[in-house]
């Protein structure tokens, strides 16, 4: 299994916490019960102690009641143990804690069961995730966290399935398959629990396929309702007066359905027992580039929107579009937050995202008015939201027709994407972790739909050679947590740019506000108020997910799940864990590990330009998205290709590329899509970079020159 560093922790007297409820260590004779009920769950603001759901609370604030740690103490934080996970990719899980059991998910949708306070591990479920299935997922082998109810722990898999594992064990209870693997589904966001429903949605927007969000009884796991994010089939009666509305925005005919449109509810589900409202939000359309699915530029509806739905039957109720007729891969999926706020004077029930498009939307929580649309982050795609339609003031420029690139900002990446971010109640901010990332958008007018690879209608091979031919062009990408007056519309600080994606946040009542630094490697402590920088742990590792706070036996602990974004890459050594600090943890990492990448050795480049250019073309199509746009992916969900001894064997690299010799760990075979000279000359381009890297200098400090694919930003 995976092994643990424990070491003792220093006493220290326990100052005041907030709440009344005080967690113990598990019964050991019993085991780990998670023994979650819906007046919990309902009540979870009550229960400072514990972390029973996603966002913390049915609100999603991600805010801890917990005060121990704050900010004269947070000095003395350290790490109390650390958990050793079985891979080196990406980590994104937020975990759980409940009555004394910490629960994670991992990398292949993977989930982890500790004791909360010696960190000793209890059991580890695998779902055994066909490694083919690796190439349906988009930006990484992510899993985003899990839901408890009544002593049973729900987790996604990457292959479609919703799994209830007993809390005692891991073993499953039962596996429901909500996905129809004749398309390219995936899941990689949490459940949610609701009414003793368990809601589910799933991601594979840049593939084939119709978004929806499903429900399925918690005991039983029979499929209650679900609700399609967009129409289908339109010469088929809709499937309700929603789909009805729906179809009136998207071509009356057409193919554009048979690859199924997009809209996936990949991450953002939230519920709110006030207005007993379920809320979602909806992903980009397929193909990104909106002419290849609607030539007519219609809404598109329901990509892009926050949806209300009825938690008990999925019916529809309320919707705002934030983007209509997406053409940039703007989803509104990041995290949605329910919060109380006085705008304008009067009391409002809201709902407020940061949306990926780079505005913040503060919208009535029982009717979806509009309150606030404000830029929260620089961009160029629109100057404003009109507040009496609710549609953004585009750019014509930013759609890219008639073959004219836009360096668009944000880019794919987002303004904001799924890292979570938080609010706190004391301070009224919102904190966001944010990200300024450009990406030039240039239409692929050979564009069909491809069985294998992403269906996207432009260029994403564009930045191996925009920037290269347009040095001026702007072409950072960065990320820092800022906090935002919600009411007011405006930036109140910002904390430490780092180079790269975001990590989440987590702000506490002892006046902090932690952030996951993203590539960075370390775990930072603000203050809340001023933006102070108080505290900073080195993880050894880069770090994205969102950290949780929880009590036991007296003492505070702040857990993040830590791993990937690493410059060492793909085959570098694993510092992938669970983190688990106090006030005065003593416990302290084993040295790193020497490591030395693989040398840039290519050899002798003598491809013809031409071959070298038509490589660049297929490789851009195909290839790049998941490898990057110069074959050096970042982190290391992905191989280096400039740097594999596959440079060196045409056939070794045929038999990877055509022949799928590697499918077992997701990389599948390109033959229905590609030829033995495309791989011919996909290589030769890989020579012809590798080549040139070799011999050219350093980039400068914050650019990424030509750039590389954005990595987890879209599903």
């Amino acid at each position: 299994m995976n092994r643990t560093r424990i070491l003792g922790l220093c006493a220290l007297l326990s100052l005041s916490l907030l709440g009344c409820q005080k967690a113990k260590s598990p019964d050991k004779a019993q085991g780990p019960v998670a023994n979650v009920t819906a007046d919990r769950l309902l009540k979870a603001t009550d229960e400072p102690s514990q972390w029973l759901t996603h966002g913390g609370s049915y609100e999603e604030q991600r805010y801890s009641r917990l005060a121990q740690v704050n900010r004269e103490t947070v000095k003395t934080l350290g790490l109390s143990w650390f958990a050793d996970y079985d891979t080196n990719l990406s980590q994104a899980g937020t975990p759980l804690f409940i009555d004394g059991v910490l629960y994670v998910s991992t990398a292949w949708s993977k989930v982890y069961a500790f004791d909360a306070k010696t960190g000793k591990a209890l059991w580890q479920y695998d779902p055994k995730v066909p490694g083919e299935w690796g190439i349906n997922v988009c930006c990484g082998l992510v899993n985003r966290g899990v839901a408890a109810w009544n002593g049973k722990i729900y987790v996604g898999t990457l292959d479609g399935r919703l799994v209830a594992l007993d809390a005692r064990t891991g073993a499953p209870v039962w596996s429901m398959q909500t996905t129809d693997n004749a398309w390219r589904y995936a899941i990689t966001g949490a459940p949610r629990v609701v009414k003793g429903k368990v809601l589910i949605g799933n991601a594979g927007g840049e593939n084939d396929v119709r978004g929806y969000v499903s429900a399925y009884d918690a005991e039983t796991g029979k499929q209650l309702w679900r609700f399609y994010t967009i129409p289908g089939d339109p010469s088929q009666p809709p499937e309700n007066d929603a789909m009805k509305m729906a179809a009136a925005t998207w071509p009356k005919t057409g193919d554009w359905w048979k690859i199924g449109g997009g809209g996936t509810v990949w991450d953002a589900i939230t519920y709110d027992p006030v207005s007993d409202l379920l809320y979602i939000g909806t992903g980009n359309g397929t193909p990104w580039n909106q002419r290849f699915r609607d030539a007519k530029h219609g809404d598109n509806l329901f990509l892009a929107s926050i949806v209300a739905l009825k938690p008990d039957t999925g019916e529809y109720v309320w919707h705002y579009q934030q983007t209509p007729g997406d053409n940039w891969d703007f989803d509104a999926t990041p995290h949605i937050m329910v919060a109380n706020l006085k705008i304008d004077d009067a009391d409002h029930r809201v709902v407020m995202q940061a949306s990926k498009n780079g505005f913040f939307y503060v919208l009535d929580a029982a009717k979806g008015t509009l309150l606030r649309a404000d830029a929260f982050t620089e961009m160029n795609w629109a100057t404003g939201v009109d507040k009496k339609t609710g549609r953004p003031i585009e750019n014509k420029a930013a759609r890219y027709q008639d073959g004219k690139p836009f360096n668009g900002l944000p880019g794919p990446q987002g303004g904001h994407a799924w890292h979570p971010m938080s609010y706190s109640p004391d301070t009224g901010l919102v904190y966001i972790p944010t990200q300024e990332a450009y990406f030039p958008w240039v239409e692929d007018p050979k564009y069909t739909h491809r069985k294998v690879g992403y269906n996207l209608g432009i260029d994403f091979g564009a930045p191996g050679w925009f920037y290269q031919k347009n040095p001026k062009e702007k072409n950072a990408f960065q990320s820092y947590v800022k906090a935002w007056d919600p009411v007011a519309g405006k930036e109140v600080w910002r904390g430490e740019v780092s180079q790269g994606p975001a990590g989440g946040t987590l702000a506490t009542a002892g006046g902090l506000v932690f952030q996951s630094g993203g590539s960075s490697q370390e775990f930072r402590a603000y203050d809340a108020k001023t933006g102070e920088k108080l505290w900073h742990l080195d993880a050894q590792t880069g770090l994205v997910a969102g950290a949780i706070s929880y009590e036991l036996d007296g003492q505070q602990y702040v857990a993040v799940s830590v791993g990937g974004n690493m410059p060492g890459g793909y085959f570098a050594p694993n510092y992938s864990r669970l983190l688990v600090l106090s006030l005065g943890g003593k416990a302290t990492f084993p040295p790193l590990k020497d490591y030395t990448p693989p040398p840039l050795d290519p050899p002798a480049n003598t491809a013809a330009p031409e071959v070298v250019a038509a490589g660049a073309a297929v490789y851009g199509k195909y290839c790049a998205a998941c490898h990057g746009v110069n074959g050096q992916t970042r982190g290391a969900t992905f191989p280096d290709l400039t740097r594999t001894p596959l440079l060196h064997t045409q056939e070794g690299f045929n038999q990877v590329v055509l022949q799928g010799a590697r499918a077992a760990k997701g990389m599948v075979s390109f033959a229905t899509e590609l030829k033995a000279e495309d791989s011919a000359a996909v290589l030769a381009y890989l020579v012809d970079r590798a080549t040139q890297m070799k011999s050219a200098p350093p980039p400068p400090a914050g650019l990424l020159a030509p750039r590389e694919a954005p990595k987890q930003a879209h599903e």
